[in-house]
């Protein structure tokens, strides 16, 4: 069984539409796609539907915009209740705080030279409530500034570079908080990848999972060298937690990242349902999804 636990749709910064993301998946000989969009549920409804006419597993999570010591960390919810009001908040508040930057790192390129406006940014966005670095980045692949996305944010767009602009973000241990309340499942995406192994220390892991509730992390992805995932299987089999392994699939906005190209163990993705159940349990005041299995 070949299972990918981390994908995304233009329902948020990935290129596909969902139904597009989902043939693609069953193409690609997947058995179980989660669609995991950064903050927002927007795109489950349509997922599931294209999932039960292929007849491919389908399993409905968010990534959610975290920071931690003014470092970005990001968290995958599995199967929370999306309409659970503290969670959706705290995900709208995320939403509009990466929106409203966006007059801001257009004048810091405009500063620079580089010529771009909000409307050529919100027209790469359409169909998606969340607005991010990746629709600026189209935008100047758009009008030629640059030849991709990975140019973009080499250039301009990644943390520290001169058109980067911070928005606001939930501290982890609130976001794991939140996900277990609306009956979700907490996994820490990418933990020691990009700037996040800063502050995801072994320490930091072992103190969300005790104080918090965190059921896994995400080991097997390719922001993480053999090493790496070598050490993070070690941490979670040390503290009795989840581990998974995805693509972080979006489309042709990423390369390297094919659909597939990491997956989870069948038998560590039965520990996820597990706990999806039991958090489902608990969570009274949720209504909770249920993942699609044929």
């Amino acid at each position: 069984m070949r299972i990918d636990l981390h994908t995304h749709s233009n329902r948020s910064d990935g290129t596909d539409p969902v139904d597009v993301l989902i043939a693609h998946a069953k193409r690609d000989g997947l058995d179980v796609i989660a669609l995991t969009d950064h903050d927002t549920a927007d795109g489950w409804g349509e997922g599931r539907r294209a999932a039960e006419d292929l007849g491919i597993g389908f399993v409905p999570g968010i990534e959610i915009s975290c920071k931690l010591s003014g470092i970005s960390v990001h968290l995958l919810g599995y199967l929370p209740d999306p309409s659970y009001q503290p969670l959706a908040d705290e995900l709208a508040t995320v939403r509009e705080g990466r929106t409203d930057r966006l007059p801001s790192i257009v004048a810091r390129l405009n500063e620079m030279g580089v010529a771009l406006t909000v409307d050529e940014v919100l027209a790469q966005a359409t169909g998606t409530p969340s607005v991010g670095r990746p629709h600026v980045a189209d935008a100047l692949v758009a009008n030629g500034t640059v030849a991709n996305r990975s140019e973009a944010f080499d250039r301009f767009l990644a943390d520290g570079r001169p058109g980067h602009v911070s928005h606001y973000a939930i501290e982890p241990g609130r976001a794991i908080d939140l996900v277990c309340a609306a009956g979700g499942v907490p996994v820490i995406a990418h933990p020691w990848g990009r700037s996040s192994y800063k502050v995801m220390t072994a320490e930091m892991i072992a103190q969300l999972v005790s104080d918090h509730g965190l059921a896994g992390i995400e080991v097997d992805h390719q922001d993480h060298s053999p090493e790496s995932r070598t050490a993070l299987r070690a941490i979670a089999q040390d503290l009795g937690i989840i581990y998974t392994g995805s693509s972080d699939h979006h489309g042709v906005g990423k390369i390297d990242h094919e659909l597939g190209v990491n997956t989870t163990d069948p038998e560590q993705f039965q520990r996820l349902l597990d706990v999806a159940k039991s958090n489902a349990a608990a969570a009274t005041d949720a209504t909770v999804p249920e993942a699609y299995l044929p």
